[in-house]
């Protein structure tokens, strides 16, 4: 429900009340926190109590036990709208989703379009990675007040229905050290400074035996990718790598010329015992697609992931490059289908963005880290079609030069 007041010349007012979901057409969904706490820590849950109205397109939820903490770095810290994770008491589909119990409520305030982590999330349903999280948009009400529209998704975590990595799997992140928390469990590359690698998942104790095992393993691979028989196919990289995720991995963090993707944050890996090294899952994509000013990724020409720092070792194999340029082939015959999406969602949220731009005033004003402004809803999201079109086109070209 929205509330609006209004005021004549008179001073007279008037209260209006309107039914959001008629308003937006998205779902509906309301989270009771006990004694309406404020959700104020990214560390400390605070219980509740979450409902959902599907509308015609998901099954309705009726006061379902949960708790919900803070979650993000940039976008908890600096921006007014905040993202949350959901824990809910018992697992459960959501918004169409399988079940599961942890669900992401992400902002995506500074990428004014909503758009971007989905159409990432599209690029990567296209692809060979593994698993790729869902996501559906949604109306959130907080203690009994509009607090935007949110993009629901699944969270990069160890589970049959995400990243199924059974009793013995591990999931990696590649981070920074800055960035890891006191209870993290990590090491650090052997090839360069800028990367630690944190183990997500299982929960190890450092200098047990599945910590080596992990330890040794990346080392192994990061040993046989700057040795001098990188390129041999029994002793070099390819020993240790899968392939097609890698390569499809980069694709589309260079398409997207993600900036967190070349050695900053959001980069993982998934790791079976016995198996290769995959790339994947996908994450954290709202600052891609020319969204960010304190780097060269706002602009459509250039490399960027090319110059992460396995990725550049990579490329100096001829072998490597020319399946990457094979493979890039795919995804630019499939850009109309991303255009597509983004006219696609674009229509879905076009009352949900108005209303949370109600709430937000954001349009047409400056949002870190936005390197451009415009004033319109419909001018952000052509401006993302046009970098998009015209940084495919620039590796087209690229690729053809390598």
């Amino acid at each position: 429900m929205v509330i609006y007041k209004v005021v004549n010349d008179l001073g007279d007012e008037a209260i209006y009340q309107i039914d959001v979901t008629k308003f937006t057409g998205l779902p509906i969904i309301n989270l009771l926190t006990d004694g309406s706490v404020q959700i104020d820590s990214k560390e400390d849950y605070v219980e509740g109590d979450v409902s959902l109205d599907g509308r015609r397109d998901f099954e309705s939820l009726s006061d379902l036990s949960m708790k919900i903490r803070g979650r993000g770095n940039s976008t908890w810290f600096i921006h007014p709208k905040k993202p949350f994770q959901m824990k809910l008491s018992e697992k459960s589909a959501f918004l169409g989703m399988p079940e599961d119990k942890k669900w992401l409520f992400l902002a995506e305030y500074s990428d004014k379009t909503m758009l971007r982590n989905t159409m990432a999330f599209e690029l990567g349903y296209m692809s060979n990675l593994d698993w790729t999280p869902a996501g559906e948009f949604a109306e959130v009400y907080l203690n009994g007040e509009y607090n935007g529209t949110y993009n629901i998704t699944q969270k990069v975590e160890a589970s049959s229905n995400r990243v199924a990595l059974g009793d013995t799997g591990y999931l990696l992140e590649l981070d920074q050290l800055d960035r890891i928390d006191p209870d993290d469990v990590y090491f650090e590359s052997t090839v360069t400074e800028k990367f630690i690698i944190n183990i997500k998942e299982p929960e190890l104790n450092y200098g047990s035996e599945e910590f080596r095992y992990i330890e040794n393993l990346i080392a192994e691979f990061e040993g046989a990718l700057f040795g001098a028989n990188y390129q041999d196919e029994n002793a070099g990289y390819k020993k240790y790598i899968n392939l097609e995720s890698f390569i499809d991995w980069y694709l589309i963090s260079e398409i997207t010329k993600n900036v967190d993707s070349r050695w900053y944050s959001s980069i993982y890996l998934n790791v079976m015992p016995g198996e290769k090294i995959k790339m994947g899952p996908l994450w954290d994509f709202d600052l891609a697609f020319g969204n960010t000013d304190y780097a060269d990724t706002q602009y459509y020409e250039g490399w960027w992931v090319r110059f992460n720092p396995w990725y550049e070792r990579l490329f100096q194999d001829p072998a490597f490059t020319q399946m990457v340029k094979d493979r890039f082939i795919y995804f630019k015959d499939n850009e109309d289908l991303i255009i597509q999406k983004i006219d696609e969602y674009a229509e879905k949220l076009k009352w949900a963005q108005a209303e949370n731009n109600n709430k937000w005033q954001t349009i047409g004003t400056y949002v870190w880290p936005n390197p451009v402004i415009y004033d319109t809803y419909q001018e952000e999201v052509d401006h993302l079609k046009n970098w998009y079109l015209a940084r495919m086109e620039w590796l087209e070209e690229a690729f053809n030069d390598l």
